[in-house]
């Protein structure tokens, strides 16, 4: 793993998605087969293979501190094309420390990540009301995420940290995006684990060499993706967690 530590000229930028997105790191060490984030390579020169590289924002706080006083709020991303949460964060705390400052200004914050090192800010959740954490679960089946998600956390420990999530009072979310093999299995184990849940296909094609290769090529049309993600709207309506379809 390369690790860079680098400077960033902004850090509070807009985003499509909610009103503004906060990325603390460019890569990733979770090497997701799939990520759609491997298209910043384009923009960032990097020559080495996606997971094998991450650079660190270290002046995103102070950016952040600077940003946050001249810009209108909004709902903040954390975040769009890494994981906040990514091992590195443990030593660099820069998620964290953006975190504080936004809870300080009392900006909403929605999290998404795979890791269940999020579970060290439960205190810092706790203290606002406008914070909700997701956590990307795309499969039921063990198996079939270590095929996917290599370096990414299991999903029974991802679960689990929803569970802590949710008990400890902050609003929680899963995303089963991209839909992988096995997904219907997840239904029963969020039960009061989550408010809701986000499902999306798989609409890009990093990954499909790993379909052709483990023979799961059958589980990726059309049909198979939204006879999939009906019965897991009406799994997750009979568990009474609503449930958005995103395609």
């Amino acid at each position: 793993m390369i690790v860079r530590e680098v400077y960033t000229k902004s850090i509070l930028s807009r985003s499509k998605v909610f009103d503004y997105v906060v990325n603390p790191y460019i890569g990733c060490e979770h090497a997701c087969t799939y990520c759609y984030a491997r298209f910043m390579k384009r923009f960032t020169g990097h020559r080495e293979p996606w997971g094998e590289f991450v650079d660190v924002k270290i002046n995103a706080p102070d950016l952040l501190k600077r940003e946050i006083d001249r810009t209108p709020p909004g709902r903040v991303w954390v975040s769009g094309v890494c994981d906040p949460y990514q091992p590195l964060e443990r030593t660099y705390k820069v998620t964290k420390t953006c975190l504080e400052i936004l809870v300080e200004h009392d900006w909403p914050i929605t999290i998404q990540t795979k890791s269940a090192l999020v579970l060290r800010d439960v205190a810092l959740f706790a203290g606002s009301n406008k914070i909700e954490v997701g956590l990307t679960v795309t499969t039921g089946d063990e198996r079939v995420r270590e095929l996917f998600e290599p370096n990414a956390a299991s999903i029974k420990e991802r679960i689990k940290a929803l569970e802590k999530l949710h008990l400890a009072g902050t609003r929680t979310y899963v995303m089963i995006a991209p839909m992988l093999p096995q997904a219907e299995e997840l239904a029963a184990s969020l039960r009061e684990k989550v408010d809701y849940v986000l499902i999306d296909r798989m609409n890009y094609h990093y990954a499909d060499w790993v379909y052709r290769k483990h023979n799961l090529e059958s589980t990726m049309g059309d049909d198979i993706f939204s006879l999939k993600a009906k019965e897991l709207a009406s799994a997750f309506g009979t568990q009474g967690i609503e449930c958005r379809l995103l395609f």
